[in-house]
């Protein structure tokens, strides 16, 4: 089975929510289209583990604008950590506690196979199923699991790639009873950071909240500062940083560097020179490539 949009979309939904950008913006999506809404973090002693709490903030914030009357008036999500603490000692990964130093630059670089945590989509992937399906099994409902995954996950990370997450399906659904009951709701497959972002700005217009309260309390950043402040040069900051660039306004997040904070300005030139010569790094390897074609 193909994980694509879920076409018999069911009442519930179980959101896979990271802190990010993009799993953020899938939990207003979640809560625009879904009567009950159920959000999963997971805490594996992640060295970014502001991202939890920027998820808990967003939560709170949501969970209070629900009944206002000027708002959207919908329903309070259910939020739960997983606490995976206990496997940081046994992980290796730039990504965990005790982890080499998370590199910087762009992700198309080979050394940023250093942020894959091995088998960490796998892990998380089991416990939100298991939790669907026993909403569905409560329910007697059929219930979606919402991944905020899209076009622009990488290739360095080997259980963002279809042929795993089809595997993984497979194996819930030989290993469970009533595991029709789940299906899987994928709005961002073909899209990237941008246009998550660009459904973030239409969602919160609709949804009659603000953009800048929501997004600022994302963090996407794998190195932030102790402060809680965002990096502007890690891989995911770039992406990050790029997609506001491209929507035309500022990122609210904090951004700070080795001299202290930082405005976004600062932060948006850094992000586009790394563009820039990221693109002509493509663009002679492409004219090398060509020029050993002929010959």
């Amino acid at each position: 089975m193909q994980l694509e949009m879920n076409f018999n979309k069911g009442k519930h939904v179980v959101v896979s929510l990271s802190g990010g950008m993009d799993s953020s913006t899938l939990l207003l999506k979640a809560l625009n289209e879904y009567d009950t809404v159920t959000a999963l973090s997971f805490d594996y002693g992640q060295k970014h583990r502001v991202e939890l709490e920027r998820a808990q903030s967003l939560v709170d914030y949501l969970n209070d604008k629900c009944s206002d009357e000027e708002c959207y008036g919908g329903c309070r999500i259910k939020y739960q950590v997983i606490k995976l603490d206990g496997l940081v000692s046994l992980l290796d990964s730039a990504l965990v506690e005790g982890g080499d130093e998370v590199p910087e630059g762009h992700y198309a670089e080979d050394n940023m196979k250093a942020t894959v945590v091995p088998n960490r989509n796998k892990i998380f992937a089991s416990i939100t199923q298991a939790v669907a399906l026993s909403v569905a099994n409560r329910t007697e409902e059929n219930t979606d699991i919402a991944l905020g995954i899209h076009s622009g996950d990488h290739s360095i990370y080997p259980d963002c790639r279809q042929e795993f997450r089809d595997a993984d399906d497979e194996a819930f659904r030989l290993g469970n009873w009533e595991a029709d009951r789940v299906g899987y709701w994928t709005p961002y497959l073909e899209g990237d950071k941008f246009t998550i972002l660009q459904d973030g700005e239409i969602l919160c217009k609709e949804l009659n909240i603000n953009f800048d309260e929501v997004y600022k309390r994302t963090n996407t950043s794998y190195k932030p500062y102790p402060s809680g402040n965002s990096d502007y040069k890690s891989a995911s900051s770039v992406e990050r940083i790029e997609a506001f660039i491209l929507l035309g306004r500022p990122d609210p997040v904090q951004y700070e560097d080795e001299t202290g904070e930082v405005d976004y300005e600062t932060a948006r030139i850094y992000v586009e020179q790394i563009l820039a010569a990221h693109a002509k790094e493509q663009f002679n390897k492409v004219r090398t490539s060509n020029k050993l074609n002929i010959k």
